[in-house]
């Protein structure tokens, strides 16, 4: 399964390879987009919420999945979801999918995630999973699930590969050599608030700043309506230099000509990002420009011309495109799936992957004097370290007569504790001596879904205190998984026999409140008429009147 930020899929494996599975709408992309109805608390998820977004900002939500691990609430209507609740009701959606399609239960998948993820983000994800009823034991990262769908692992010996995955709100990059039966992960690095969103944004600013517009914050309607004007348009560059830009705004229709060039140069700062991470990949594997083999691009956002050509510049040469962009990571997860499996139809084929950050604790550190200064971090797993992996370190008390050792679990980079991730703490008993006599052994050892435990064990008295980190900021204790799963099941996802017709009515919703005059009341009239033909549940009537309406509420700019 790929939830991704814009969009999302899943995938299985059959005996012709790994297979894309349609959703209920027959569509292989699930809009990552979830709305409520306050009246029936029926949740609608994907196309359907997509629409609501324009006609109802207040009860929808999507992008949700840059806030994954954090406190960060969504407040939709009277209800108030955590981005992992909110993703959970998309997973659910595929798994409903993937049911009804293999006509047999789904309990257990593999979730990609960006390899940028930090643990919060992860833990929130096998949450989200939970939550959506699905038993999650193995993440793949997203590049590493795109090298398997583009059968990396077949190619010649020795192959270095770069991954360039560009989603809708996030960016990693994958450095991985192929070695044998070994398919190694040599870097990774990214920005997980970067992606196809902020290129979206982009243009919709440049429409608004061009056309002197301006709205009140509490005008949700016109920004979202004005932000799928500019994702409609940023399309039209895959095929054109110059694209029109059409809004209606207070009942009047503004356009205006974006050429490409002025695009790209809105788009600096963006590209200027990119760079920054593809750089610090190269520098971690020890791999210059020229040793890259292949170059592979991942992610809706790598469709965009401004940044294929950006790609193409900075490697000097063009990047392999041969698999859709968009679903190269399911397709990847589900031969993942396979391998965990040990299906014998995939090649024995051993994947290794790397920590994306460094992990370590705060330290004090002896400066002149004799004085000891806090804060300081301490590395015990460098970032890019291959995975699994157990390190362990020994400190030691610091001053005389010291009871007890507070271990603070950090991740990222800086030098100092404060500026990085404080994931937990374990605290342990020391018996009383002079400072430096007594010590404690810190273990830190990282899983294949890059989650961390830590162990902390005193030397002298062999007793331990372990940990799975679990006081992260927006996390839950098992018990509230299960009491919020009751509370969420009860929010039921709309019902699949009836997507198609409800994705009708609510298209000609976000028309008619477009539209004015004459427009407006013929789409009015077919709507009507449409829900009383719904209400007779006379199947042939009704496929009649879908195509009808279907047909009359085309949009007209």
């Amino acid at each position: 399964m790929q939830q991704g930020t814009t969009n999302s899929l899943v995938s299985y494996f059959t005996e012709d390879g790994a297979v894309i599975i349609p959703n209920r709408l027959g569509e292989n992309l699930t809009p990552s987009v979830v709305s409520i109805d306050e009246e029936t608390e029926e949740i609608y998820v994907g196309k359907i919420a997509k629409e609501r977004m324009i006609t109802h900002p207040e009860l929808s939500a999507g992008v949700f999945k840059r806030s994954m691990g954090t406190e960060k609430k969504f407040t939709l209507g009277k209800k108030e979801f955590l981005a992992e609740e909110l993703s959970s009701f998309v997973l659910r959606s595929l798994k409903e999918d993937a049911e009804k399609y293999l006509g047999q239960p789904v309990e257990e998948a593999v979730i990609s995630v960006p390899a940028y993820f930090n643990d919060e983000q992860r833990k929130a994800t096998v949450r989200a999973g939970k939550l959506a009823g699905l038993k999650v034991e193995r993440m793949i990262n997203k590049p590493t699930a795109a090298a398997i769908a583009y059968g990396l692992h077949h190619r010649k010996l020795n192959t270095k590969f770069l991954v360039f995955d560009l989603g809708g709100g996030t960016f990693d990059v994958s450095i991985l050599e192929l070695y044998k039966n070994i398919m190694e992960v040599r870097a990774v690095a990214g920005d997980n608030f970067l992606g196809g969103e902020d290129f979206t944004d982009v243009l919709a600013n440049l429409f608004i700043n061009n056309n002197k517009l301006e709205f009140a914050e509490s005008d949700n309607k016109a920004a979202a309506l004005v932000k799928k004007q500019a994702e409609a348009t940023k399309k039209n560059f895959f095929e054109n230099k110059s694209v029109t830009m059409k809004c209606k705004i207070d009942d009047k229709v503004i356009e205006e000509e974006i050429n490409l060039d002025d695009y790209e140069k809105s788009c600096e700062m963006l590209l200027m990002r990119i760079r920054k991470p593809i750089e610090r990949a190269l520098k971690d594997a020890s791999i210059k420009v020229k040793d890259i083999d292949e170059i592979i691009l991942v992610g809706g956002a790598t469709k965009l011309p401004i940044v294929r050509s950006f790609v193409a510049k900075l490697f000097g040469r063009l990047p392999n495109t041969n698999i859709n962009p968009d679903e190269a990571v399911a397709l990847g997860a589900s031969v993942q799936a396979a391998m965990k499996e040990r299906n014998q139809l995939i090649k024995e084929i051993v994947l290794t992957d790397v920590c994306p950050y460094t992990l370590g604790t705060n330290v004090s550190v002896k400066r002149q004097n004799d004085y000891y200064e806090s804060g300081h971090f301490f590395p015990i797993i460098d970032r890019n370290t291959v995975i699994p992996v157990s390190r362990t370190e020994r400190l030691y008390t610091l001053y005389d007569n010291q009871s007890k050792i507070n271990v603070e679990i950090l991740q990222g980079e800086s030098r100092f504790a404060k500026n990085n991730l404080l994931l937990g703490e374990l605290t342990v008993d020391v018996p009383k001596k002079p400072a430096g006599e007594e010590a404690i052994d810190v273990t830190y050892t990282y899983d294949i879904n890059s989650i961390l435990e830590v162990e902390v064990t005193v030397v002298s008295t062999g007793d331990k205190k372990r940990i799975v980190i679990q006081k992260n900021k927006g996390s839950m204790t098992d018990e509230e998984v299960e009491n919020r799963l009751k509370e969420l099941s009860e929010l039921k996802i709309h019902p699949r026999d009836r997507e198609e017709n409800k994705l009708l009515l609510a298209r000609g919703e976000r028309l008619y409140e477009e539209s004015v005059g004459q427009r407006r009341e013929e789409i009015d009239s077919c709507l009507r008429k449409f829900e009383d033909i719904l209400d007779t549940q006379d199947r042939v009537l009704i496929e009649q009147a879908y195509k009808e309406v279907k047909e009359r509420s085309a949009p007209s700019y």
